[in-house]
């Protein structure tokens, strides 16, 4: 059991109501965001509420465990491991590695005396599991990098603008806190975490063979946060870079990079409307540490930082993010929750006139009382304009926070 756990109280508070039903916790997310980690906090409740309680461990990454390959393998080890006359509680990391895993755990779950946990790496194959063969058996919680505030806790760090700026640059993998916060250190374990997932979660996963293409492809998606793209855009960019891609390429590549996590694609949605766009879409980066690993921290990407850092705050609070369209203007972010909705515009300085108009004369066009906000890395003391609240970036990862943060 590991010791010294800081607790990422968001994902607990999400957990503790299914612990002990029968309900199979998938944690999803990027590799290296912490979630084996999740899943020892969980065994350390577990063992504190219940002295009886049999713990049952497997990780797929540990070789201790490669026989475990298949459904069959895996049922077979649970049921010999486990304990009767008591409630055991199985946890499986990376489950993903197992092959048919849902069908053991399916089987499983039958078993009273069980109560299972798993991680997984892949997004498709474990939605579609869990939409699938087993819906109404499980609930996902999708695990992030660490926010702003819990790298501040992680990093034994306060809150100003120098740890602003390393949040930006270094971004929020959990491990950090066990490196010097120095670029040649953090950048070259960053950058074999990317290798990690490109091979293990992208190349050997999907048998791909144009790997020059998926550097290629992600890196243009490191260049280009925030910007609006389609396939047949990006495709036709990148051979205007004589870099060979057709539509059908550049659709399926992309999609294995969101698959491992590695990249969130954000549709487009008219606000009058009410509907999705079919074309057009951005990329946005899990942990924004991995994309400057790949092309450098450079001071001309301070804006497209922003608008990532924003898009992963609004997702770590729980908001499902959509791009907004207003006719011919763009809104940056339309986030919904629980039946409530923001709209939240990045900029990084409005001290210019047109920047004012725009920013915050988008959002006055939207005929509703919902919440509206301009965030900027400038500092500002001030009234709201029209009712539209503008707020520093740190003021507003503060914002949205609760009572689990």
């Amino acid at each position: 059991m590991k010791k010294d756990l800081i607790y990422r109280k968001r994902y607990l508070e999400r957990v503790r109501p299914f612990i002990g039903k029968s309900l199979i916790k998938v944690f999803t997310g990027q590799r290296r965001v912490g979630k084996s980690y999740l899943l020892f906090q969980i065994m350390q409740e577990v063992q504190a509420s219940d002295s009886q309680a049999h713990i049952i461990y497997i990780n797929k990454e540990d070789l201790a465990f490669s026989h475990i390959k298949t459904a069959q393998d895996l049922a077979e080890f649970v049921l010999i491991e486990k304990k009767s006359g008591k409630k055991n509680y199985v946890f499986i990391d990376e489950i993903q590695e197992i092959s048919e895993f849902e069908t053991a755990l399916r089987s499983l779950l039958l078993d009273d005396e069980l109560d299972l946990y798993c991680t997984g790496s892949n997004a498709h194959l474990l939605s579609r599991d869990i939409a699938g063969s087993l819906s109404g058996r499980a609930i996902e919680i999708n695990v992030h990098s660490l926010s702003y505030f819990e790298f501040l806790e992680f990093m034994r760090l306060e809150d100003s603008d120098k740890t602003m700026s390393q949040f930006l640059k270094y971004g929020g993998l959990p491990y950090l806190k066990d490196l010097p916060l120095q670029d040649n250190i953090v950048f070259e374990y960053l950058r074999n975490i990317y290798s990690t997932i490109a091979v293990r979660d992208i190349i050997n996963r999907y048998a791909l063979r144009n790997v020059q293409f998926l550097e290629q492809l992600t890196q243009f998606f490191a260049s280009n946060i925030g910007n609006l793209f389609s396939a047949k855009k990006i495709s036709d960019f990148l051979k205007s870079q004589r870099i060979s891609a057709n539509t059908v390429q550049v659709q399926n590549y992309a999609e294995y990079l969101a698959n491992a996590f590695l990249i969130h694609k954000v549709p487009r949605y008219d606000i009058e409307g009410k509907r999705i766009f079919e074309i057009g879409e951005k990329y946005y980066f899990e942990d924004l540490g991995l994309r400057n690993a790949l092309i450098g921290y450079r001071v001309q990407d301070r804006g497209k930082l922003l608008e990532n850092t924003i898009f992963n705050h609004l997702q770590i609070a729980g908001y499902d993010v959509k791009i907004g369209g207003l006719g011919t203007q763009e809104i940056d972010f339309v986030a919904e929750k629980d039946g409530e909705r923001i709209y939240v515009q990045a900029t990084l300085t409005i001290n210019e006139e047109k920047t004012l108009e725009r920013e915050f004369g988008n959002l006055l066009k939207i005929q509703d009382n919902y919440p509206k906000y301009v965030v900027t890395m400038d500092e500002f003391d001030g009234n709201t304009f029209e009712g539209v609240e503008c707020l520093s970036l740190r003021e507003f990862l503060m914002l949205l926070m609760d009572s689990n943060d």
